[in-house]
């Protein structure tokens, strides 16, 4: 593991800069991201032209990873996490996909299917 990609956390007094300070502050991401959008990197943009918190996010988008996991390796919140690759998307570093629902949701028949499972697991 490379020394920047090591938390900014000591085990003693738990993490050294604070989330939103890795944002510059900002709790608004630019692009619309849902936890399970995938995000990938594109090859556009090189680690090197970025800040170490930007390279290591682009370095966790190798391939298709959901926007939960990125922050889950980040050890960030999930706002902080969709303002970071919301950048990296507007700067073409990385392309975002919004998840596609696996079914309508209002569809009374599946509604009824997903009741009928949960009663007989009850």
């Amino acid at each position: 593991m490379a020394a920047d990609d090591e938390p900014l956390i000591d085990d003693d007094a738990g993490r050294l800069v604070r989330p939103y300070t890795v944002s510059n502050g900002r709790t608004a991401p630019t692009r619309k991201l849902d936890l399970m959008s995938l995000v990938a990197s594109t090859g556009r943009v090189g680690q090197s032209d970025l800040t170490p918190e930007y390279a290591r996010t682009l370095r966790l988008c190798k391939g298709p990873t959901s926007v939960a996991e990125v922050a889950a390796h980040l050890r960030l919140p999930a706002a902080v996490t969709k303002v970071l690759l919301s950048d990296l998307v507007d700067a073409g570093a990385v392309a975002a996909q919004a998840p596609r629902p696996a079914a309508d949701p209002s569809d009374s028949r599946l509604l009824e299917i997903l009741l009928d499972g949960l009663q007989r697991r009850l």
